[in-house]
């Protein structure tokens, strides 16, 4: 693909699946923003993809949960690059303990992110996304439809996510803009419990089904993705 000209917004992009799509995106030609909660990381992340980029690569600091800072961020994307064509929804968080031990705050927590984040976002993006009939990709899991014990907030906010995509799709794709959901299953990455899962899908291999979703021409539009690890343990 050759996304030359393309701005694309990555949230949550420091590290894990959002870094991978960042840098696939980069390697696409495209102009990147990447974006963290916290800054301390998020600048080291801008200079090792712009190495890699045939465009231009700009780490925003912004906590998504946070509906100013998350309305401020796609501001500040089109103060800097005066266009947005892809928004990816992949900043959120995972907090597992049953109903019993779960606290209001933790909820609420996994709701603002994985949820209210993701709406206030791409709520703040329409406009600019009309003008380019961009994407917006939003980064889920197959606990958007599978319930586990211990998902008490995370999967509330994961089958949201799920029916939030499905119904914004309805409304924007008469309009020039398509949505689409990723929903990939063991991801091996440290979002978890750190620990190493060789069996599982890759990072690269969500961020290769990303790209897939915006190679489609105009009149073609795939709005979900279910991955899953081709070769899982045995039960």
């Amino acid at each position: 693909m050759n996304l030359s000209g393309k701005t694309c917004l990555i949230t949550g992009s420091s590290r894990g699946i959002g870094y991978a799509i960042a840098q696939a995106l980069c390697q696409s030609g495209a102009d990147v923003v990447v974006n963290s909660r916290s800054g301390s990381d998020l600048q080291k992340v801008a200079k090792r993809l712009e190495q890699e980029s045939q465009g231009r690569v700009l780490g925003l600091e912004a906590d998504i949960s946070n509906p100013i800072e998350g309305e401020n961020l796609i501001a500040r994307v089109i103060d800097e690059f005066g266009r947005l064509d892809v928004l990816v929804n992949n900043a959120g968080i995972g907090i597992f303990r049953s109903i019993e031990e779960m606290s209001l705050e933790d909820w609420k927590a996994q709701i603002d992110t994985n949820l209210l984040g993701t709406f206030v976002c791409s709520q703040s993006a329409v406009p600019y996304l009309l003008r380019t009939e961009g994407w917006i990709v939003n980064v889920g899991s197959l606990a958007c439809r599978n319930a586990f014990a211990g998902g008490t907030g995370y999967n509330a906010s994961k089958f949201g996510l799920l029916g939030m995509t499905e119904a914004m799709m309805l409304d924007l794709r008469s309009k020039g803009i398509r949505v689409s959901i990723v929903m990939p299953g063991s991801v091996d990455t440290s979002f978890a419990d750190g620990e190493s899962k060789t069996w599982a899908l890759t990072s690269e291999d969500v961020a290769a089904a990303t790209l897939h979703l915006l190679s489609y021409p105009k009149n073609a539009h795939t709005s979900r993705i279910e991955m899953r690890p081709s070769h899982p343990p045995s039960a």
